[in-house]
């Protein structure tokens, strides 16, 4: 039995892009279903997806809502810190952002995506992520960006694609993992 004084905070659904791409049907769930603006652009022409997205939103289904700036600043900290911000989207900020943003209001966010940089920034910042038509992440990865040329490294936030020293395009490699909460 639960304390009177305990608070339960009420399930709610962040849709990124790849969930409408993947074949999500909003209206397949009952719980309160929320996108951002920029998910409308990436889902192209008069597709499934298409008819689906403006469906939900022409019914209620779906709101779409634009996170808060500290919402977003807050997520590209954490991008920062797991060393995925330069393989997250404007719109991968902006669903984790909101989905941060309704955590902060009390409800328990859930991201429905197959964006594994987006899943692992979610576990950083402990919000629950679905996918769909991929198995997820296992492990939390720490990211570091290095030269393949020179083996110089890079902080996550250094923005060039390139190594300052020899030119070679950088890539990136697990610095560190971290085994998911079951």
């Amino acid at each position: 039995m639960k304390n009177s004084t305990e608070k339960t905070s009420k399930r709610v659904i962040v849709l990124d892009t790849s969930a409408f791409l993947a074949g999500f049907d909003p209206f397949s769930i009952s719980e309160e279903q929320y996108t951002v603006p920029t998910v409308r652009e990436e889902i192209f022409g008069d597709s499934m997806p298409q008819v689906r997205f403006k469906t939900a939103i022409e019914s209620g289904k779906l709101e779409v809502r634009s996170p808060k700036k500290a919402f977003l600043r807050q997520i590209k900290t954490s991008a920062n810190e797991v060393g995925d911000a330069f393989f997250l989207s404007k719109t991968d900020i902006q669903v984790l952002a909101l989905a941060q943003e309704l955590k902060a209001q009390g409800h328990s966010p859930l991201i429905v995506t197959d964006d594994y940089s987006i899943q692992n920034v979610a576990d950083q910042l402990h919000i629950k992520f679905a996918s769909l038509a991929t198995l997820g992440i296992r492990f939390r990865l720490q990211w570091v960006r290095y030269c393949p040329a020179c083996y110089r490294k890079y902080s996550a936030n250094y923005k060039s694609c390139k190594c300052k020293i020899c030119g070679t395009e950088l890539k990136r490699k697990p610095l560190g993992k971290k085994l998911l909460r079951s």
